[in-house]
């Protein structure tokens, strides 16, 4: 089974994005939850935000690990998708590849980690409230809205997807789409 050439669109031919598309997407969604809403928070937050040394260096995991998954993700939508992670430019064709294989979120996955990078580098605790804000609305959204617009382009074969790979905790093994 194709992993990836499904197009909802009926175009096999379709370009993929370029990189100005690219970057309003990247700057219209992370760019505002992970850069422009914390530095917000961060410049209201009362008193200096607490930084001792090694805080910076432990919220480095989580922050490259982040950071590359989104990286990824928007590489996959672009080049094999034909879209963007943005909903009003989403990708024409199911991409189910790279970490696709393991887990239905990755994308989210890295957003949630990045704001865990943050509220661990700078331990404000409006930061910590962003997060946890993330944490809940970020399955609903998922669960409510995204995937039942997936369930409505992409038909049996999203479904198929749906129920052999797991939205938050990634299988051991890649799902292989049999």
């Amino acid at each position: 089974m194709c992993l990836v050439d499904k197009d909802s669109r009926g175009g096999a031919g379709a370009a993929p994005p370029g990189p100005l598309r690219i970057a309003r997407a990247i700057l219209a969604l992370p760019g505002l939850v992970l850069g422009v809403v914390p530095l917000v928070i961060v410049a209201l937050a009362q008193g200096p935000p607490l930084r001792p040394l090694p805080w910076p260096l432990v919220a480095a995991a989580p922050a490259a690990t982040g950071l590359a998954l989104m990286a990824w993700t928007i590489a996959l939508f672009a080049r094999r998708g034909k879209g963007t992670l943005a909903p009003w430019d989403a990708p024409t064709r199911l991409v189910v590849l790279g970490p696709y294989r393991h887990v239905r979120n990755p994308m989210m996955v890295g957003v949630l980690l990045v704001l865990l990078a943050e509220a661990t580098a700078f331990r404000a605790p409006l930061l910590w409230a962003w997060l946890g804000f993330g944490i809940v609305a970020v399955p609903v959204f998922v669960s409510r809205v995204e995937e039942r617009r997936l369930l409505r382009r992409f038909g049996a074969e999203y479904e198929r997807y749906r129920r052999a790979v797991p939205a938050w905790i990634p299988r051991p093994t890649p799902w292989d789409g049999a």
